[in-house]
């Protein structure tokens, strides 16, 4: 189960311690729902589910159900109506009409390493999911973290193949703490992955500001640059021997640092979310000794972006003695919010900008948590000011993610085993 000081220490006990043009960020566009590329007989995915719209701000959560293991994600393809649970220990469950189904989607539990931070800790579909049946996951083993393809089964969707896999990416890791794992496609079709810094306390690689493993200070510091970031590639369009391409608008595509990368400076990332209408990108990122941080990167101001680790700690110069670093804010984009641990904030659980239609007086609202503080916050934007709001609601213990369905539907999972998954929900 999740043990959020863990993300604080060199040692992991626990989870926490996350094909088309270059447009702007966001959730991927959704299929049609049919699929026609094979020959086997076409199956519909489940509707999404109706609701009657309800008006009011005050928010609580309703249980939906528990799952076996730690419930670390809740998601849907586009346009299905179906609840997909991830499990740390390795499996994909599935939730329809509310009801748990006994056979897993998935269960990859031999390939991975799970327990304390490791597991299987990502999961998204494929924009066009509909017609080509394919989803990411991202899983840690002894010495990697690892994003694969896999198919569903064009006559049980409720299926997957095991054998289906195909590896995307797999980036080596020399600690167990700090993975990451969080994955988005955006509107522009591309995949966007989360890294941790590779753990250890105190980014001893000084992996959070690498760009390049060439420079003299990566090989100095055995630094690997794919670490600690959020990386941006395109998987439908693989390219000089990799199974994936790289967007020519990243900001390392014609040189200088890992063509991967397209935000750095963090250290574990392990829940964000883009805003499914305005294409803004919200993220949590996990701080070392003093402070949480929400980051929240607008639409056409996130690529390149440096958010500081390990040279700052949210606002706070870091600096430890293994780093070096002189400590300056030119180009640094601060976060814009810091959550104290001396108040209990100890792995921040990023959360997700309401976008569905149950709860109109939510909408614009971003939503996130702590694993630790178990208190439900939320942040609106109104031109340039920025309010947070902690909101007086009982809030499930050890959140570990607060995520969308296919709705926009706000769902939170949490690190307890067995796990619990829960729905947001707003009255008068």
């Amino acid at each position: 189960m999740l043990d959020p000081m863990s993300m604080r220490t060199p040692i992991a006990f626990a989870l926490l311690a996350a094909c088309g043009s270059n447009s702007k960020s966001g959730d991927a566009n959704p299929g049609d729902g049919v699929r026609t590329d094979t020959g086997a007989p076409i199956v519909d995915a489940p509707p999404q589910m109706a609701c009657s719209p309800t008006s009011g701000t005050t928010v609580s959560f309703r249980k939906i159900g528990m799952v076996s293991g730690s419930a670390v994600l809740a998601t849907s393809p586009p346009n299905d109506g179906r609840l997909f649970v991830l499990e740390q220990n390795g499996r994909i469950r599935i939730f329809e009409n509310e009801q748990l189904k006994a056979t897993p989607f998935l269960d990859i539990n031999n390939l991975i390493a799970a327990g304390g931070e490791q597991g299987l800790l990502g999961l998204t579909f494929h924009p066009d999911y509909a017609h080509n049946n394919y989803f990411y996951v991202f899983y840690t083993t002894a010495n990697a973290n690892v994003v694969a393809r896999y198919t569903a089964s064009s006559t049980n969707l409720n299926v997957a193949d095991p054998a289906s896999a195909q590896i995307v990416l797999s980036i080596p890791d020399f600690a167990t703490n700090h993975n990451g794992g969080m994955m988005e496609f955006g509107s522009d079709g591309f995949l966007y992955v989360s890294t941790g810094d590779g753990g250890g306390g105190g980014d001893p690689h000084r992996n959070g500001q690498a760009t390049s493993r060439t420079a003299a200070s990566c090989t100095a510091s055995q630094c690997e640059p794919l670490l600690g970031k959020i990386l941006r590639i395109d998987v439908d369009h693989p390219a000089n021997g990799k199974n994936y391409g790289i967007p020519s608008s990243n900001p390392f595509a014609g040189g200088g640092g890992e063509p991967e990368i397209f935000v750095y400076g963090l250290r574990n990332p392990w829940r964000w979310s883009f805003d499914r209408m305005t294409g803004d990108m919200w993220i949590g990122d996990v701080g070392q000794n003093t402070t949480e941080e929400i980051d929240w990167l607008p639409a056409g101001q996130q690529a390149g972006k440096n958010l500081g680790w390990s040279m700052y700690e949210a606002n706070g110069c870091y600096n430890s003695p293994n780093q070096g670093y002189v400590c300056s804010t030119t180009g640094i984009t601060p976060p814009v919010q810091e959550r104290p641990a001396a108040s209990g904030y100890h792995a921040i659980i990023g959360g997700q900008v309401y976008r569905g239609a149950c709860y109109p007086d939510l909408k614009g609202t971003y939503f996130y948590s702590d694993n630790s503080k178990g208190v439900l916050s939320k942040i609106t934007v109104s031109g340039s000011t920025v309010t947070n709001t902690d909101l007086a609601t009982t809030v499930p213990g050890g959140p570990a993610s607060l995520h969308a369905d296919s709705r926009g539907e706000l769902y939170l999972t949490t690190s307890s085993n067995p796990g619990g998954v829960y729905h947001l929900e707003a009255a008068p």
